[in-house]
């Protein structure tokens, strides 16, 4: 009987400390992004997770757009950002003790580091 309460206690640890973890990317992440002529430009990002799932929006110069087919799995992060009739692929890895998200956008994999902007 000890032996299952200690498990069940354990399961449930874990379940939240996981759940804590995932929360930790929800919110707002900017970072600079290279285009393919080499010119820079603003992004951020608005994360929501659930689970394994991730969902939330881009938004950048040409406009606000959905996240889709988000999931976390550990620290590693995979979404589609469907900017109108483009589909454009994203995977990255959250850092939590760093507060910061390496991502690799599209095809030929551009990198950045998003931050977390912080609320006033």
């Amino acid at each position: 009987m000890k032996k299952n309460i200690l498990t069940i206690a354990t399961l449930l640890v874990s379940f939240s400390a996981a759940q804590a973890w995932y929360a930790g990317i929800d919110g707002k992440w900017t970072a600079m992004l290279k285009g393919p002529d080499g010119n820079e430009f603003p992004i951020s990002y608005t994360f929501k997770a659930s689970d394994t799932t991730l969902t939330g929006t881009l938004t950048s110069s040409i406009g606000t757009f959905n996240l889709t087919d988000g999931t976390i799995k550990g620290d590693s992060i995979w979404f589609t950002a469907d900017l109108k009739n483009m589909q454009i692929k994203n995977k990255g890895r959250f850092y939590a003790n760093g507060d910061s998200i390496s991502l690799r956008v599209g095809a030929k994999a551009t990198h950045t580091t998003l931050k977390r902007v912080v609320e006033k």
